[in-house]
């Protein structure tokens, strides 16, 4: 049985993980490991990441770390449920730096469009937290969606207008806080 990670388990796979590579890269973390590390959760079922580039010898150590820290993995970002957002490395936020591994929070403008589309409460919640903590204004967020727009016909299971008004809402619902 796996346990949730909170933010010191996060810490022990970060250094594990850092130990694997051989060559310079970048793993940014997004959903719940975000909310964690940045503090407004205590913990997450998962630890979601990406890894800049594509790495076997990283996607190969995850299964054994896995299984060592009891912490459920996955690889997934926003750019896997929405059109990818541009210029979101350069809005990344870094952690730190382990040996050749640099870690980074996956833009949270990306990762808020990425959970406003899914609507989830928690979601919500999050995207709240970020715009409470000053981590995203709502004229950017509205900007950057819009700069997805063209591309979201290759997201057959987005309902554009949908999507629309949910951001639409989480804005205005964020500016009359």
């Amino acid at each position: 049985m796996r346990r949730v990670a909170e933010p010191d388990r996060i810490q022990r796979f970060m250094t594990a993980l850092a130990v694997k590579a051989t060559r310079p890269a970048r793993l940014y973390f997004t959903g719940g490991a975000t909310a964690v590390l940045l503090g407004w959760r205590a913990s997450t079922i998962d630890v979601d990441i990406h890894i800049v580039p594509d790495d076997d010898r990283l996607l190969r150590a995850l299964p054994d770390l896995k299984e060592d820290l009891e912490m459920n993995v996955e690889l997934a970002c926003p750019s896997h449920f929405i059109p990818e957002v541009p210029g979101w490395q350069e809005r990344s936020l870094f952690i730190a730096q382990e040996g050749k591994l640099s870690f980074y929070h996956y833009d949270l403008y990306a990762q808020a469009l990425a959970k406003i589309e899914r609507g989830h409460a928690l979601d919500v919640t999050d995207v709240e937290e970020m715009f409470r903590r000053g981590f995203i204004e709502p004229i950017q967020l509205k900007s950057l969606f819009e700069s997805i727009v063209p591309q979201l016909y290759r997201y057959p299971a987005i309902d554009p207008p949908a999507y629309r008004r949910a951001v639409e809402k989480m804005i205005e619902d964020i500016e009359k806080s």
